[in-house]
């Protein structure tokens, strides 16, 4: 059984979407359909129940989901253990999904610019406590995670990286005021959001908690694990989204959306670079850590650098 099929079903009862699996997975969609297709006729069970908005795994789909990941877990210990013999040249990077959408196309275009020979790049968006655990696994050289709770990191080379809002957004065809606004004002429409986990999901359940609120509040909580999905149902005046200030930036600065505080509410959360000191240091993961540092100096947000991580990218590589 080929690996990569197995990976697929996971990917995609994780994302409850084909087209997210694809996304994630950097594939099309008709090949994630292909897969599961051939994975149900290799096994004479259907995997998936596609009945509702969202996948979810049938009895044989959980089935073979659990003996799945154990098997995709040894082959990610086996190709850990490999790579520390004969480490390959390339740089293996882990973000946050909402920083991978405002930053990592920039960060690339102008990192290829710079290094158009790299062979072998990889790009992985997780949560952030899944981002910390593949570092530690040795799974990824480099991540970036959006955060509020203090994570134990003293094992990584660390930096600080400007932090962003998490805010409400809405369509002006809602009609509601930017800026400062009650709680009262907002739970009366329907609230579009991504599953428990992510930076901004977490950031809103303890802002609600904190004011002696729940969520339930809202009209509806709809969740998505697509950000372009919940961008476009607040586009079309749907509901409202919390989310960051990055992703919606352009759409808020001509004017398609709106953003809104709410009194009482922590909008704020952090940013920082892990660099796996473990993995092999090269020239290209010193640019590529760079790129990812440069990205903000073309926004008005002064960077506050520790004096270890100043040190850690001027450091030479070996090559």
């Amino acid at each position: 059984m080929r690996s990569e099929y197995l990976r697929t079903l996971v990917e995609t009862i994780d994302t409850g979407s084909f087209s997210k699996a694809a996304d994630n997975l950097f594939i099309t969609q008709s090949a994630v359909s292909r897969r599961i297709k051939f994975l149900e006729e290799q096994y004479g069970y259907s995997l998936i129940d596609r009945s509702g908005p969202v996948l979810t795994a049938t009895d044989a789909g959980l089935i073979v989901i659990e003996k799945a990941e154990k098997m995709l877990q040894l082959e990610d210990d086996l190709l850990q253990d490999l790579r520390v013999l004969s480490p390959r040249p390339g740089i293996i990077f882990c973000c946050t999904p909402s920083f991978g959408v405002a930053y990592l196309p920039a960060i690339l275009k102008d990192f290829m610019l710079l290094k158009p020979d790299m062979s072998e790049l990889k790009f992985f968006f997780e949560m952030p406590d899944k981002v910390v655990d593949g570092m530690r696994k040795g799974l990824y050289q480099v991540g970036v995670i959006e955060h509020n709770e203090a994570y134990e990191l003293t094992d990584f080379d660390t930096f600080e990286l400007p932090g962003d809002d998490v805010l409400f957004i809405s369509s002006p065809k809602l009609e509601l005021e930017d800026g400062e606004m009650s709680l009262e004002q907002l739970t009366c429409f329907d609230l579009y959001t991504r599953k428990e986990g992510c930076c901004s999901s977490k950031l809103l359940h303890y802002n609600m908690k904190k004011m002696g609120r729940e969520c339930a509040e809202f009209n509806r909580v709809i969740y998505y694990d697509d950000l372009h999905m919940i961008i476009g149902s607040v586009l079309e005046g749907n509901g409202l989204a919390f989310i960051s200030k990055s992703v919606v930036a352009k759409l808020v600065d001509d004017g398609s959306l709106r953003t809104h505080r709410v009194t009482g509410f922590d909008h704020g959360y952090m940013r920082t670079l892990i660099v796996n000191s473990a993995t092999t240091s090269t020239a290209s993961l010193g640019f590529f850590i760079e790129e990812i540092r440069d990205v903000f100096k073309k926004v008005p947000t002064q960077i506050n650098l520790s004096e270890c991580a100043i040190n850690f990218i001027d450091q030479p590589f070996a090559p």
